[in-house]
């Protein structure tokens, strides 16, 4: 009789620790069906927007800048063209399932650089191929990297939820964490944003007060838990946004609900903050076990891994701000 418990016991043991070690194949299994879900229907987005076609919207942020939205998608992406004198960001190219490159085009007439902001399958454009691509220039991308060829692993493109072959991007310019990007009379600087995943960055428009934040935060839920997330790498980044920025409007690449494209504050990173140093040091309690929900603000939860499988060491400390620049 206890022999058989042991066994038991032991084999208990070893369902766990698989369950465990395979928790985000398994959650790619049970969240995705391997195609995309039908487009939602197309509502009503408000005067501020234009309809490009029967998917794609446009908001005018500045005569310079526009949000262009995937409202038919049902991760409602947004992605970011942002324009100089001399060139473009495109910030984002959503999942693919439109090309968004004439819409782009059809905006400005400039040579366009397509930087994403992570390589999660909703963000890279997967079959589209851009003449120019910029990527985050960290340690373990370069290492990978076969003549500036980069192909992307399942765990940091998850493509394979819906049906999508992580691609391979050439890379004809590397982005040090800290850079400006010089449009032409206009200025981007790279903020390196981990969390969502460890290879997040965010564009910082100073002169415009305008952040493009990509995952790193958005109105509704923002996911935590996923192969290469880390709340340690999360708080990082939020010292990192507020030690840049004394002010912005900032602009995720999702949004929770219609209409127009999802608009938030400083006000919200800091909330994000509070609530990352009140998890650590476990004075804010979530709900559910797994993804345990976080209550970051009334627009924002986050979505993270257990307290027991919690990560709190930042990949990448050398790149947080440094001593009495870690923002408020």
């Amino acid at each position: 009789m206890r022999k058989t418990a042991l066994l038991l016991s032991l084999l208990l043991l070893a369902i766990v620790a698989v369950t465990v070690s395979q928790r985000f194949r398994l959650l790619l299994w049970f969240f995705g069906d391997g195609q995309p879900p039908a487009l939602l229907k197309a509502v009503d987005e408000g005067p501020d927007v234009r309809w490009m076609d029967d998917y794609f919207i446009v908001r005018v942020i500045d005569p310079q800048t526009f949000a262009i939205g995937e409202p038919r998608y049902h991760q409602q992406n947004f992605n970011y063209l942002i324009a100089g004198t001399e060139r473009a960001i495109l910030f984002d190219a959503g999942p693919g399932y439109r090309d968004i490159r004439p819409i782009a085009e059809a905006l400005t007439g400039l040579p366009i650089t397509f930087v994403p902001s992570h390589f999660h399958f909703d963000h890279v454009g997967n079959e589209i191929t851009f003449e120019r691509v910029a990527v985050a220039d960290l340690p373990h991308l370069r290492d990978r990297a076969e003549g500036d060829r980069l192909q992307l692993e399942w765990y940091e493109h998850l493509g394979s939820a819906e049906g999508y072959a992580a691609p391979a991007l050439q890379v004809d310019e590397w982005l040090h964490p800290g850079a400006v990007i010089d449009l032409g009379g206009r200025w981007l600087r790279v903020l390196f944003t981990p969390g969502h995943t460890d290879d997040s960055i965010s564009l910082l428009d100073e002169a415009a007060g305008l952040l493009f934040s990509g995952d790193f935060i958005y109105p509704g839920p923002l996911y935590a838990f996923l192969p290469n997330s880390s709340l340690g790498d999360y708080l990082q980044g939020t010292h990192t946004v507020l030690a840049a920025a004394a002010d912005a409007r900032v602009f995720g690449a999702h949004r929770d609900a219609p209409p127009g494209a999802p608009e938030q504050s400083l006000a919200d990173v800091r909330d994000l903050k509070q609530a990352l140093e009140a998890i650590q040091a476990g004075a804010l309690d979530g709900s559910g076990f797994y993804p345990a929900t976080y209550l970051v603000s009334p627009t924002i939860q986050l979505l993270a891994e257990p307290a027991w499988l919690q990560d709190w060491d930042a990949r990448y400390p050398q790149f947080a701000p440094g001593p009495g620049e870690s923002g408020n």
